[in-house]
C-alpha cells in the first residue's frame, strides 16, 4: 500500500492511499488514526504530492553503509554504523527545489532508502524491527562535501534547508532486503545498487539506532547510499528511483 501526503485546491495537507490514478483520502494521519477512509477520491493529476512525512523529532542518517561507497570516500566501514542527525527543517517533498547555498563548494547527491518509523520505539530487537516500521520511502541525503571535509563532522554539511528530499510515497508492503536503488542527474545514471549490499542491514540499523535514541512516530532513518555519489549543479534535475516505491525528482537551484 502506497501512502501519500498531498494538497489539492489550496486545502491543508491530507493523506491518501494511492490507487492507480487516484488518491483515496484517509480520515487523518495514518500513524495515529490508521487507514480509515472518508470515501472521497482525488485525481492524482489534481493533487500536489508533498513530503510523505515531516519527522516529529529527527532524521537519522547512516554513513558508509555500502562498501564501495566507503571506498570511494577513502573511508572504512566500521563494526558499528556511523550515524548522524539531519534537522527536520531540511526535509522537502517531490519536485521542490534543492537550493544550493552560496560559497560552500561542492554539493553531492546521495540516493537512499529511508525507513519511516510508525510507533514509539526504544531498544528494539532486530527480530522485532518490522513492528515499529510504518513503511519505506525514498531519500536524497544531499551533502556539502567540502564542508564535510573541512568541519570534520557532518552536521553542517548535511543539515542545510532542502538537503533532505523525501517521497513520493510511503510503501507499507515491501521487502527492503533486496531492492534496487538508482540515481540519475539530467537522465544520466550516477548510482546503481541494491539494499542487499548494505554493511548493516535494516533490522540491525533499527536495533542500533533505537539503542541510542527513542524513536517517535514519523522519525526517519536514512539507510546509506551506494557508490557513485557526485556533484549536483544549478539547473540540473536529480531523480532517485527505488523499485517498488517510485521516483523522487527534485530540481537544483543555486542561491546567489
Amino acid at each position: 500500500m502506497k501512502i501519500a501526503r498531498f494538497s489539492s485546491k489550496g486545502e491543508d495537507p491530507r493523506y491518501g492511499i494511492l490507487d492507480e490514478r487516484h488518491l483515496v483520502v484517509l480520515a487523518g494521519d495514518p500513524m495515529y488514526q490508521g487507514f480509515e477512509t472518508t470515501g472521497e477520491r482525488v485525481a492524482l493529476a489534481d493533487a500536489k504530492l508533498l513530503a510523505p512525512v515531516i519527522p516529529r523529532s529527527k532524521v537519522i542518517g547512516v554513513g558508509l553503509n555500502y562498501l564501495e561507497h566507503a571506498s570511494e570516500m577513502d573511508e572504512r566501514a566500521g563494526d558499528d554504523p556511523v550515524v548522524f542527525l539531519k534537522p527536520n527543517t531540511s526535509v522537502i517533498g517531490p519536485d521542490e527545489p534543492i537550493r544550493l547555498p552560496a560559497d560552500i563548494g561542492r554539493v553531492d547527491h546521495e540516493g537512499e532508502l529511508a525507513i519511516v518509523i510508525g510507533s514509539l520505539a526504544k531498544n528494539v530487537r532486530r527480530e522485532d524491527f518490522a513492528s515499529v516500521v510504518l513503511g519505506y520511502t525514498i531519500a536524497n541525503d544531499v551533502t556539502a562535501r567540502d564542508l564535510q571535509a573541512r568541519d570534520g563532522q557532518w552536521t553542517r554539511s548535511k543539515g542545510f534547508d532542502t538537503f533532505c528530499p523525501l517521497g513520493p510515497v510511503i510503501e507499507t508492503e515491501i521487502d527492503p532486503s533486496d531492492i534496487r536503488i538508482e540515481t540519475r542527474v539530467d537522465g544520466d545514471l550516477r548510482q546503481a545498487g541494491s539494499t542487499n549490499e548494505m554493511v548493516h542491514d535494516i533490522p540491525s540499523l533499527v536495533e542500533f539506532v533505537s539503542s541510542i535514541w527513542t524513536l517517535l512516530p514519523g522519525d526517519v532513518i536514512l539507510t546509506g547510499t551506494p557508490a557513485g555519489v557526485g556533484q549536483i549543479r544549478d539547473g540540473e534535475v536529480v531523480e532517485v528511483t527505488i523499485s517498488g516505491i517510485g521516483t523522487l525528482k527534485n530540481p537544483v537551484i543555486a542561491r546567489h
